[in-house]
């Protein structure tokens, strides 16, 4: 049976279709979280885990928005119970994810954060995902995977991805960002590369001032 308790440091285990997922979480100490996000790492066969520097600080951009966040790893990385499933089982995975803070925080919108493998993984849920209401991808690896869904995508997103980038050369940028709806906004990142490293901070601001102006959008429904 897995334990869902989250320890003093964050780490927790919740259940996931093939046994255990190893997570992280994080809420606000100072007020109750308005909203929660899920964050989904880069490629497990190329070292992807949710410690990975650009989800982890992805993650605490979206933790300055107020947001709560739970970063996972994906199935058979780390003490994550099933083996690689090339993005079909890993979507269960996020789907797993959602619903743990779901339940944690009844009736909160959610929103979804994924970096590369786990953009094209986790941006594919949350626009199926009815508790879902926005997301952010980061590093669109658009050479390797079809990101085509997000072209008919209705809820509001975030994509930022690197001038340098070498699975998103800027030519295909372009011409992606004009078929996206006018709710989704492709942000490219002047010198920056697949990991977003040179431009961290401008990542960070962005992801943070998103998702800010989101929930405040949100709670003027409430």
């Amino acid at each position: 049976m897995e334990d869902s308790r989250v320890r003093s440091d964050g780490r927790l285990t919740i259940p996931g279709p093939e046994g255990p997922l190893e997570a992280v979480f994080r809420e606000p100490r100072a007020r109750p979280a308005p909203a929660a996000a899920v964050c989904c790492h880069p490629h497990p066969m190329h070292g992807g885990d949710m410690n990975n520097r650009t989800i982890y600080r992805a993650a605490r951009a979206v933790e300055a928005a107020g947001l709560a966040t739970l970063r996972f790893n994906f199935r058979g990385v780390g003490s994550s119970a099933g083996a690689y499933d090339e993005g079909r089982g890993e979507q269960e995975d996020v789907h797993a994810a959602a619903d743990w803070l779901r339940n944690r925080f009844p009736g909160r919108p959610l929103a979804l954060v994924g970096f590369s493998f786990g953009a094209w993984v986790g941006l594919q849920v949350a626009c199926r995902n009815a508790g879902i209401g926005a997301m952010v991808g980061l590093g669109l690896p658009l050479t390797l995977y079809d990101f085509d869904f997000l072209c008919g995508n209705s809820k509001p997103a975030l994509l930022l991805s690197g001038s340098r980038d070498e699975f998103s050369p800027p030519p295909d940028l372009t011409k992606f960002a004009a078929r996206l709806p006018r709710n989704s906004r492709l942000k490219i990142l002047e010198g920056a590369g697949h990991l977003l490293t040179e431009r961290m901070n401008q990542v960070e601001s962005s992801i943070t001032g998103f998702l800010r102006a989101w929930v405040a959008e949100e709670c003027s429904r409430c």
